[in-house]
């Protein structure tokens, strides 16, 4: 059995990217529609009906609850973009799954948004007593009709998904400082001195007399040479990890019952609930 499943996006972009996502799953979905403000039967105003669905009317499946239905207009009334598929009942749970991972919209967080600002969220009242036009999936009809009538049992199911939300981070930025050092280191200076000195002794062959000569003689001196290594000494290791849990749901699902008043005399069986 195929069931129609619906999602909400803010950019057309968000729905293409879903749309694409839901197309490589292997989730057996199909009829995978994008409407917006110009689909065919969208209403600018008003509501939704029974007698005129609207854009729903071109979503035969869909199991959405008038309340839903009328949030999914007024997203696609302020500039959203309605996604439907039809999805294999036994896929439907994998493409929720793909869909709340692209980006799409919480619809009961964005009405509360509406309601809080004055958004009128009721279902579409009866125009006049005996017009039988309520909101949409709320047709009563009456008096004596010919021909077979019937009210549809509908329950909800209640679908769990998941989705990923920011639970904080950390962010660690290097940089750097300068730290003023001192050091002292022992240089050594050579000097030259020449002095004359008076001298009275008798001449000898060792002084090699009336030659021209010359002596050079080099002072050295040491100088500072300044030089830099760096070493490794800390690391700063930044990870994460991942646990589950498990989260209990509460909720409540709606489902219609009915009950047959039997005139006395009358021949129509009760109606047996299922």
């Amino acid at each position: 059995m195929t069931r129609t499943i619906t999602a909400l996006f803010d950019q057309r972009s968000d729905a293409e990217a879903a749309k694409n996502r839901l197309e490589a799953a292997n989730v057996d979905a199909v009829h995978i529609s994008i409407h917006d403000k110009t689909s065919s039967g969208f209403h600018a105003t008003g509501k939704s009906t029974t007698q005129d669905p609207g854009v729903w009317a071109l979503i035969k499946n869909a199991f959405v609850p008038d309340e839903d239905r009328h949030t999914y207009e007024e997203g696609v009334r302020r500039g959203g973009f309605l996604l439907t598929a039809d999805v294999d009942d036994d896929n439907i749970d994998a493409a929720v799954r793909v869909l709340e991972e692209s980006d799409s919209i919480d619809v009961d967080d964005r009405s509360q948004q509406w309601k809080s600002s004055g958004w009128d969220h009721a279902p579409a009242a009866a125009i006049g007593a005996g017009a039988g036009a309520a909101a949409y999936g709320s047709d009563r009809t009456g008096g004596d009709v010919e021909g077979e009538q019937s009210i549809p049992i509908v329950e909800e199911q209640l679908v769990v998904g998941k989705r990923e939300v920011d639970r904080g981070g950390a962010r660690v930025r290097s940089y750097i400082t300068e730290t003023p050092v001192h050091e002292q280191v022992r240089l050594r200076d050579e000097k030259i001195n020449v002095q004359r000195r008076a001298v009275d002794r008798p001449l000898t062959d060792a002084d090699d007399a009336f030659r021209e000569r010359t002596i050079v003689v080099t002072a050295t001196g040491e100088e500072a040479v300044v030089g830099k290594t760096a070493r490794v000494v800390e690391e700063v290791v930044v990870s994460k990890t991942a646990g589950e849990r498990v989260e209990q749901i509460d909720d409540t699902v709606r489902r219609t019952e009915v009950e047959v008043d039997e005139d006395k005399g009358s021949s129509i069986d009760p109606l047996k609930r299922r």
